[in-house]
């Protein structure tokens, strides 16, 4: 991802710079940390030693240096209790240092503020003397500039370490061409949202797909299906389908970005004599014919950070009584999962003949379509293990085969294949 956006010469007007994050351990955080916003886990404390954060959380940072990395953002946690926006092992002496990275530490949005929640003058000159070299401000940027120009006439900030981060930024700038070209080309725009954009987002979609049961090879779908129930508001709604931190911060429902629905893709991909009907809440009638197949589209709510935070991951109750609606009204069921993280549905899972984990396609959901009904394969694999429980959350990178804890419901790894060739011999 990071060389996609960076390519082979930051100079490049097509290119922009990379931002790894967040430097370090906001991936085994627990809660009890008190921030400005609440209790929030992703803000919370690392409390594990330095072995472990470097066996598990330093690794992609070594390889992000190795492949260019030239900005890192700093977190918004603590590790021992210390806000890593104000530890100087942690970003000086490890990540400069240690690992040889030249490039700009950036801030958290106003994570400065949380080093010395009561004290801003603390705060600031604890975070620039730590490493950090770029600070990202909202509503206090005129406050920043007044603290740290105070620190440095007072002596707590050298102008040493003022050098180094600007030497640092303006490195970096330098490299990325911003004093020859400074502003956007706007000659570019018109490749946003273009026909090759979609085309190569739709086979992101394709390929990201991950088939977790099919029983009985209930997919691929034929395409001349004669009836097709089709339910779950997240069908027929691309914000649902997108997630967080799309257009707005949290995301949100509705058509927010051109594109096309899950259910959009199926009718555009199934014969033209074959019915299709929805219904989000999964009620086709009392008199309703059933249906060959019946696809549900389970979703999360939109959510980022640390307010999407949940301490219990099960489907919904309006989501279970949809599915049970649906499962009464047709022959076999289809379950389709959107998020971002897998959910826990042990309980159900015997209930469904098929389920596909599509994570958050976006805007192109008729690439779920081409995997659905056979123009594609189903390819994907999980990168994590899929919890049994809340109790194995979080997930351990690995299985371990020796413990005493139950196997997850899917390892890292799974993935059933399914071969295009199919569709075609159950059309037939």
């Amino acid at each position: 991802f990071m060389k996609g956006l960076q390519g082979d010469d930051l100079s490049d007007a097509e290119t922009v710079l990379a931002t790894p994050k967040h430097f370090i351990g906001d991936g085994a955080t627990v809660f009890g940390t008190a921030t400005p916003s609440g209790f929030l886990l992703d803000q919370g404390d690392t409390q594990i030693d330095e072995a472990t954060l470097r066996r598990t959380h330093l690794i992609p940072y070594r390889a992000a240096i190795a492949a260019g990395a030239k900005s890192i953002m700093a977190s918004y946690n603590s590790w021992q209790g210390t806000k890593v926006h104000g530890h100087h092992y942690l970003l000086t002496t490890v990540l400069k240092e240690e690992l040889g990275f030249s490039g700009f530490i950036v801030s958290d949005w106003d994570a400065i503020q949380q080093v010395a929640p009561d004290d801003y003058y603390a705060s600031v000159v604890t975070a620039v003397n730590a490493g950090i070299d770029m600070n990202m401000m909202s509503q206090h940027y005129q406050q920043f500039i007044e603290a740290l120009t105070q620190a440095v006439k007072a002596g707590d900030v050298s102008m040493e370490r003022i050098d180094d981060a600007v030497r640092r930024i303006l490195t970096v700038k330098l490299e990325l061409g911003l004093f020859e070209s400074p502003f956007a080309n706007r000659a570019l725009l018109e490749q946003v949202g273009s026909p090759n954009h979609r085309a190569i987002a739709r086979e992101a979609v394709r390929q990201s797909l991950v088939l977790l049961k099919n029983k009985d090879d209930v997919l691929p779908l034929p395409k001349s299906i004669q009836r097709l129930y089709v339910a779950g508001d997240g069908a027929d709604d691309i914000g649902l389908q997108s997630g967080g931190w799309t257009i707005e911060w949290f995301g949100a429902r509705g058509a927010i970005a051109p594109g096309t629905t899950i259910l959009e893709g199926i009718r555009q991909t199934v014969a033209p004599n074959t019915r299709v009907d929805y219904a989000a809440d999964g009620n086709f009638g009392e008199d309703a014919e059933p249906a060959e197949v019946g696809i549900a589209v389970v979703s999360e709510e939109p959510y980022a950070e640390g307010k999407g935070d949940r301490h219990e991951l099960f489907l919904s109750d309006a989501d279970q009584a949809m599915l049970n609606r649906l499962r009464a009204s047709c022959e076999k069921l289809v379950v389709i999962l959107l998020s971002g993280r897998p959910l826990i549905i042990t309980d159900s899972l015997g209930e469904w003949d098929a389920l596909v984990m599509a994570w958050l396609p976006g805007t192109e959901g008729a690439g779920v379509a081409d995997v659905l009904f056979g123009d594609r394969p189903f390819t994907g694999r999980l990168p994590l293990n899929w919890p049994r429980s809340m109790d194995q959350i979080p997930t351990p990178h690995q299985t371990d085969a020796t413990s005493e804890q139950p196997s997850p419901l899917f390892p890292r790894g799974f993935g059933l294949v399914s071969s295009p060739d199919l569709a075609d011999e159950l059309a037939n």
